[in-house]
């Protein structure tokens, strides 16, 4: 008892519950290694499975907003509705007539300057931008093709759809008089910058435009259907003198899009559609990939805690005599307690630190080795400190938590049974 005592004391700058703690971890060198580097690999497949799927998200979000804005202003669809029979005077309804749509025409947005202005006056909005669409026809030759026509301010625009950075030959730059075309549009007219390319909208309006810069936005649909032209430009094509048919907005946090579209449309009154509402498909399926994310996490965070739980379990057991004479000493009950929540805690910090670690090492052979056919990294892959403290508190938490068992069983040991035993 006199050796277990004089090892037991501690020095002055470490708590006792420490000394004892971390002399019982020595002891089963064997038995901590095992469960460290247990929770290390836990550890390190919650570090590379989170920041591969985060990666893996953001590149599918990013992918799907570079041809497109957060949120969308429209002006109201137009809609018919039956006549409906007056007894008064005698008219009556046609209960068997077929109401069909109308066509439906470019309107502009009523009042879009005060519109605008009150968006941007919105803490969540960036960037709010004007813009005219519509069909048209392009014409080169004997050869014609069906396209969308927008018109843009472009020192706005770029900063919602960075269409600069995907020409390809060419400029981005947009005088009254020029237009950008898609690589597959090019390819079809057979036309590159510098041609002509007469433009004819459903109106009867018609321009001779100079292509400026070939863009390629990623999507064949997209290279083929869309065109750029200055806003005064489609103006004044597409029938539309001072008045815009869209405004394209850009938010600080692009999965709030909704609820700022909702608040934007009950403070203005105008219809606002949301990425996450055009895309509700793909939303979806992130969705799905963040749920299946916090199960990977929740079950190997599970398998951590009994791992932990089980060797402190059997811990108990073997120190049982120890215990007993600690207590017969004079420790406390609670002093026991912590000793054994300390132990749990610093299994789950050191596997944490490992297991950090080695999730490092995986994110980074993954983004040496993981490439694209052309050679390019498939995706960005970020080392966000934030993920890396993430998993230390939650393995050093889960510690904890699978230590409270066995060291609520250790502090209810019977000294002089223990010492029995």
């Amino acid at each position: 008892m006199s050796a277990l005592a004089a090892s037991a004391a501690p020095p002055r700058w470490l708590p006792f519950e420490w000394i004892v703690a971390i002399r019982f971890l020595r002891e089963g060198r064997l038995q901590t290694a095992f469960i460290i580097g247990g929770i290390a690999i836990g550890v390190g497949v919650i570090v590379f499975m989170s920041a591969l799927l985060s990666g893996l998200q953001a590149n599918f979000v990013r992918r799907a907003l570079t041809g497109q804005a957060h949120i969308q202003l429209l002006p109201p669809k137009e809609t018919v509705r039956p006549l409906r029979g007056d007894p008064a005077d005698g008219t009556q309804a046609n209960g068997g007539a077929i109401v069909q749509a109308p066509l439906q025409r470019v309107r502009s947005i009523d009042q879009w300057q005060a519109v605008a202005a009150q968006i941007r006056a919105l803490p969540e909005v960036l960037v709010v931008s004007p813009a005219v669409t519509g069909p048209a026809l392009a014409l080169r030759g004997d050869a014609s093709r069906s396209i969308s026509v927008i018109g843009m301010e472009p020192e706005v625009y770029y900063r919602i759809v960075p269409l600069d950075e995907k020409v390809v030959r060419g400029n981005a730059r947009l005088g009254g008089s020029d237009i950008l075309i898609g690589t597959e549009l090019a390819s079809d007219l057979g036309i590159g910058v510098g041609d002509k390319l007469r433009i004819s909208a459903a109106g009867g309006a018609a321009n001779t435009l100079t292509i400026a810069g070939v863009f390629d936005l990623g999507n064949k649909g997209a290279n083929t259907r869309s065109t750029f032209i200055a806003l005064r430009t489609a103006q004044s094509l597409l029938g539309l003198p001072g008045g815009v048919s869209v405004l394209d907005v850009t938010v600080r946090d692009v999965y709030a899009a909704e609820t700022v579209a909702r608040r934007i449309t009950a403070a203005t009154g105008v219809q606002a559609d949301s990425w996450i509402k055009t895309n509700e498909q793909f939303f979806t399926a992130v969705n799905a990939q963040t749920l299946a994310n916090r199960a990977i996490r929740f079950f190997v965070a599970l398998s951590v805690a009994f791992g932990i739980a089980s060797v402190l379990v059997v811990s108990v057991v073997q120190k049982s005599r120890e215990i007993g004479i600690l207590r017969a000493m004079g420790i406390s009950r609670a002093q026991i307690l912590r000793l054994f929540l300390l132990q749990g805690g610093l299994l789950g910090l050191g596997g944490a630190l490992a297991g950090s670690g080695l999730g490092a090492l995986a994110l980074a052979a993954w983004q040496r080795f993981a490439r694209g056919a052309d050679g390019q990294p498939l995706f960005l892959l970020s080392f966000e400190p934030a993920l890396f403290a993430a998993a230390l508190l939650l393995a050093t938490l889960t510690g904890l938590v699978a230590a409270f068992a066995p060291a609520l069983r250790a502090a209810r040991l019977d000294p002089v049974v223990a010492i029995r035993g």
